[in-house]
């Protein structure tokens, strides 16, 4: 395969003009974001968002103009409605990496496609900060809903920290669909997984700006060829901002899971998380403890190392239901890190009940709303 250097993809985008304005892409620093890896090639065109529609030709230029490139796999070409300020030279200076299918580029001019549409039913699993063993507790709930004979999928919705490719002992790159215009996703455990960790280096980090993550988040949704699915756990990042908001409005969400830790401050940031959801109406499924005690191997003695039942308590003042509680335990992070997560190696253990006892509520929940009314729309975000 052909080394492709980012100054020959940048010289292949000069021969693509602005109609508009009458000069080439580079030259009018609309390109940002350039990303190459593996023959795989991301970047974003800045743009104003009155002319989306009439710049969607133009990126669908850009794309094949560098898909004619020798080495070069997929492409993926995103509008931006984020616009840069001085530099001029037609690029960001961050690295970042990315994939795409070629022809399907998506942005600010989005597309009549519709995401996920043999999924029957989306929940997001949330935190409102990091470290709480939000990614272990949706593998292990994925793999408990696998176990009760669902088709179940896992889109990591984490950009910058993907963990999913670990946590399910993946190390491979997606591969294309035979006609080219859609992407397979990987599997293992009995589990369908699109994340951005298949295709970027372990220790790469993703230098991305809101729009174009967002972006990228929307291709990998409408781009992956998931097939018939009765559930999708979406791992969404810590906290409340762009990804959430973006995901909560383009994604038929059924529900969403909260995971926190009994401590008073992630008790705080797991309120923030709940009260998005409910703010963007998505209903909230339930709270779950993560961490909740520790139990030792020989005595049998608990230690509430971060205190105990804290969030069933806040789960009770906030008016939702408290889903069950999973202890702190090495095993769960040995098999996690391993890519062999306990409810999958260890499936006759205490804890992996506990996941598959938490797993079976989600999913009563699930067939109540679905009992209950049709697909839910996506809101309007009101920020008052």
């Amino acid at each position: 395969m052909s080394d492709i250097t980012q100054e020959a993809l940048l010289a292949a985008l000069r021969q693509i003009k602005d109609p508009e304005k009458g000069s080439d892409l580079v030259s009018l620093g609309m390109i940002s974001g350039v990303a190459i890896k593996d023959g795989h090639v991301a970047f974003a065109i800045e743009i104003d968002p009155k002319r989306a529609k009439a710049m969607e030709p133009v990126r669908e230029a850009a794309e094949k103009a560098i898909h004619a490139m020798p080495g070069v796999l997929t492409v993926q070409a995103v509008l931006t409605a984020e616009r840069k300020k001085g530099n001029g030279d037609g690029h960001d200076h961050g690295h970042g990496h990315g994939h795409g299918g070629h022809g399907h580029g998506h942005g600010a001019a989005g597309e009549d496609k519709p995401l996920i549409p043999h999924v029957k039913s989306v929940i997001a699993v949330a935190s409102g900060k990091g470290g709480v063993g939000k990614s272990t507790t949706t593998v292990n709930l994925a793999l408990a809903l696998a176990g009760m004979g669902l088709k179940v999928g896992v889109f990591d919705a984490d950009i910058y920290g993907p963990s999913m490719p670990r946590m399910l002992g993946i190390d491979a790159q997606p591969e294309m669909t035979p006609d080219g215009q859609s992407i397979l996703p990987l599997h293992n455990h009995g589990l369908a997984c699109m994340s951005m960790g298949f295709l970027v280096p372990e220790d790469a980090p993703v230098i991305w700006r809101g729009p174009m993550v967002m972006g990228a988040l929307e291709q990998m949704l409408r781009d992956v060829e998931w097939g018939e699915l009765d559930v999708m756990l979406i791992d969404m990042p810590p906290g409340t901002g762009d990804t959430q908001l973006t995901i909560s409005q383009k994604v038929p969400l059924t529900g969403a899971v909260i995971v926190s830790t009994p401590q008073d401050i992630a008790l705080l940031d797991a309120r923030r998380g709940l009260n998005m959801f409910r703010k963007v109406e998505v209903p909230v499924l339930g709270l779950i403890e993560n961490m909740s005690y520790y139990e030792c191997p020989k005595c049998g003695h608990e230690a509430h190392i971060f205190g105990h039942g804290g969030a069933k308590s806040e789960a009770a003042r906030l008016g939702c239901d408290f889903l069950g509680e999973v202890p702190l335990d090495i095993e769960i992070r040995e098999t996690s890190d391993g890519g062999q997560p306990i409810v999958a190696s260890k499936p006759e253990s205490a804890h992996a009940e506990a996941y598959r006892a938490i797993a079976q509520k989600v999913w009563d929940k699930v067939l109540l709303i679905q009992s209950g009314k049709t697909a839910r729309q996506a809101p309007k975000i009101v920020v008052e």
